[in-house]
């Protein structure tokens, strides 16, 4: 049943708490703002404490979540999160400090932040890295305003940056947001970059090339090096988008592919909580060439120094872009990454894209049979199918999502990458097992199936949930977000 709001639970002269009598005068507050007046032009809900207990309990059980159902969602990596990761970052001495605190009495967590650079650094063979970016676009944002400030500082007013078609969404926002133009380089018949494409876009006026790898196609691209060879032989540089690492940990570092930025998702790809669950991290990783331009501050290390004073924050960056986030990113965060690449190690951190590209191809194979597979290649840690099949018989890639639901699993992206027809984007990450992959595919051939023999059951869904299909384009056209009490509504 759909649950009901707190004020229809509620009703006139109910409490959910008791105060004991104040100690101190009250006479004045009182006059200011009685509390009888306060509930009555406020309209607040009038609830039990059991009530409210109830209420809110109820509504935790209908969410969907990682720690209860698969959750495939492609493109946006949604792995199982440690509890030791919140454990660690829940410590007293992480918890309670401050930024503002001097740098002698955080030496912990400045020494944390200085290791955690110096590891991203390693998995990615990139030279520097900032830690400041709250997210992935943050990221990205940071890394192309240090390629133009690179090409600035060279004399160099490029104006364009190439953007592949199987990108994602953010780079050519990023782009344009950096004063850029934006020109689409298309891909080839193998889901790559068309090599003559990018020689006849890639002229002197091209600042980068923003290439995500493994792209939104799941795939990894064959031709990468003579990619980077093609943009640098111009002048450019090229920018990875690395929110898709989760396939290449331990396997090849971006530096040897010729990478001269790189955005990391600590939040996917490093197993923090993301989207609904917490907040994120995009810390960049740039070339040597592009150090002095580094936001402020970074983390240094003294080893010669006092103690209290070993590790501080550089703020002696002339070049630099300057600071791109209030104090120094999203700590928290950082200690989760932190705790996971700790307690992973190197042999971990591999096996983690190893299982993350098993996973994903044992899926692929299940489902290849009922699906279109618009690339005949194998994936990387994500499997991109079509449900032009299914489009066939009325039934689109957004009914097959919905009728997922009734199976108890949350739907996988669709309809991108946008150049494939009716995509369905599924990601299934390293940390499901054979059985959890085995119940998806089966649901997801019963699906196919259904929308071969009964397709009105697919086009229904969900049939089980407190709400069934909802008119979602009324919903974004004519939003009604203000409940209104019966006595009130006109």
């Amino acid at each position: 049943m759909p649950e009901p709001l707190l004020f229809e639970i509620g009703a006139p002269g109910r409490e959910g708490y008791s105060l004991p009598e104040p100690d101190v005068p009250t006479r004045d507050l009182d006059e200011m703002l009685p509390p009888a007046r306060q509930r009555q032009e406020l309209n607040l809900p009038e609830v039990a404490q059991i009530d409210l207990v109830r209420h809110f309990t109820r509504l935790s059980q209908q969410n969907f979540s990682v720690d209860t159902s698969f959750y495939p969602l492609g493109s946006c990596t949604m792995k199982y999160n440690p509890k030791v990761n919140e454990d660690a970052a829940r410590l007293a001495g992480f918890r309670a400090i401050h930024p503002y605190q001097p740098a002698e009495t955080v030496q912990g967590a400045l020494r944390l932040m200085y290791e955690l650079q110096n590891y991203l650094a390693s998995i990615s063979g990139m030279a520097g890295i900032t830690l400041q970016p709250a997210a992935g676009a943050h990221g990205e944002l940071t890394g192309m305003l240090m390629v133009r400030a690179y090409h600035a500082a060279r004399g160099h007013q490029r104006r364009l940056v190439l953007v592949p078609d199987s990108a994602h969404g953010t780079n050519p926002a990023t782009a344009a947001m950096c004063g850029y133009e934006v020109a689409t380089l298309r891909s080839n018949g193998r889901g790559g970059v068309d090599l003559d494409e990018l020689r006849r876009l890639m002229t002197d006026e091209v600042a980068a090339l923003m290439l995500t790898i493994p792209n939104t196609l799941g795939l990894f691209d064959e031709n990468i090096c003579e990619v980077a060879s093609i943009v640098h032989s111009r002048g450019g540089l090229l920018y990875c988008d690395g929110a898709n690492m989760n396939a290449l940990l331990g396997q090849v570092r971006f530096a040897d592919l010729g990478c001269d930025v790189l955005h990391f998702n600590l939040h996917k790809t490093f197993s923090t909580p993301h989207g609904g669950g917490g907040p994120g991290a995009g810390p960049v990783g740039v070339s040597q060439p592009l150090l002095p331009f580094l936001p402020v501050p970074v983390v240094g290390y003294r080893p010669e120094a006092a103690e209290g004073e070993k590790y501080f924050l550089d703020w002696d960056r002339p070049q630099s872009i300057g600071r791109v986030r209030a104090f120094y990113g999203n700590f928290g965060v950082m200690v989760r990454a932190y705790t996971y690449i700790r307690t992973l190690g190197a042999e971990g951190l591999r096996a983690v894209s190893e299982n993350a590209v098993i996973n994903a191809n044992y899926l692929l194979a299940l489902l290849k049979e009922y699906y279109d597979l618009p690339y005949q290649r194998r994936c990387m840690h994500e499997a991109v199918l079509s449900a032009k099949r299914q489009k066939a018989h009325g039934v689109r890639a957004l009914d097959i999502a919905k009728r997922l639901i009734d199976y108890g699993l949350h739907p996988p992206t669709i309809y991108f990458p946008l150049i494939v027809e009716e995509a369905l984007m599924i990601e299934p990450t390293e940390t499901e097992s054979k059985q959890t992959l085995d119940y998806f595919a089966r649901a997801m051939i019963e699906i196919a199936e259904q929308a071969e023999r009964n397709p009105e059951v697919v086009l229904a869904a969900p049939h089980h949930t407190p709400v069934g299909r909802l008119d979602e384009v009324a919903a974004a056209r004519r939003p009604n977000l203000r409940w209104r009490p019966e006595s009130k509504k006109s």
